[in-house]
């Protein structure tokens, strides 16, 4: 893997501001030489694109980013090939690859990340970086294309995992959904990322950041966890 890539699990942990964890990660992962960053509204559906990107924006300012926004380009496909970084916003996944197919953005940010630009996401824009969003945990409010995405790393995330059982409730748990998943695609790796944490993928090595474990699932084997001072560069 050629690609600078920092996917987030979640934009804010309980209690915090929006964003606010990222901030140190992004700010480090970006450095001193970017200087503006294209902002992605697609997955926002309750919240207007205006008002997602001007909430994004207000974050990136503070860490020293001018953020233009995508959906104001009269060429989306030039803005992308003129980006310094792509920062893809949360939300819903099946709304965020419907508009990048409609657009006709997809194949450029996936050109443009290959040659080496940075990448940013966080839930649904952690999603869109796999090979499909097959392990999105969202409603698909819209029908895309295709679930086929950027396929920036090899294998999938499920953002927002949880080991969690709700009381008296009978549906499936996280983890019985990721291997109904591995039934259906035998072949492919899922990443299940906690709330607060984050895969930083860069020079072809992958590191994780975050005081929780990651689990790493594959079909007809146990469930791995690692801890951030594990390698996860078998994921590659």
């Amino acid at each position: 893997m050629t690609s600078k890539l920092l996917l987030i699990s979640n934009s804010t942990n309980y209690g915090e501001e929006y964003l606010d964890y990222t901030k140190p990660h992004i700010s480090d992962f970006l450095g001193k030489s970017v200087k503006s960053v294209l902002f992605i509204p697609y997955a926002g559906v309750s919240i207007s694109f205006d008002d997602y990107a001007l909430k994004v924006e207000n974050v990136f300012l503070q860490m020293g980013y001018a953020l233009q926004s995508i959906h104001k380009a009269s060429d989306p496909v030039q803005a992308v090939r003129e980006a310094e970084a792509i920062v893809v916003g949360g939300g819903n996944t099946f709304h965020l690859v419907h508009m990048l197919y409609e657009t006709g953005v997809m194949d450029a940010i996936r050109e443009r990340v290959t040659s080496g630009i940075p990448y940013i996401g966080w839930s649904a824009g952690s999603n869109v970086a796999c090979p499909s969003i097959k392990t999105t945990n969202d409603m698909p409010i819209t029908q895309p294309k295709s679930f086929d995405t950027l396929n920036l790393v090899p294998f999938q995330i499920n953002p927002h995992y949880t080991d969690g059982v709700i009381p008296n409730h009978n549906g499936e748990t996280r983890e019985q959904r990721i291997r109904e998943f591995l039934v259906a695609n035998p072949d492919k790796v899922v990443v299940g990322l906690k709330e607060g944490t984050m895969l930083r993928i860069e020079n072809g090595n992958i590191g994780y950041i975050g005081s929780k474990t990651i689990k790493v699932f594959r079909k007809n084997e146990p469930t791995l966890e690692f801890d951030k001072n594990a390698s996860l560069d078998f994921l590659k």
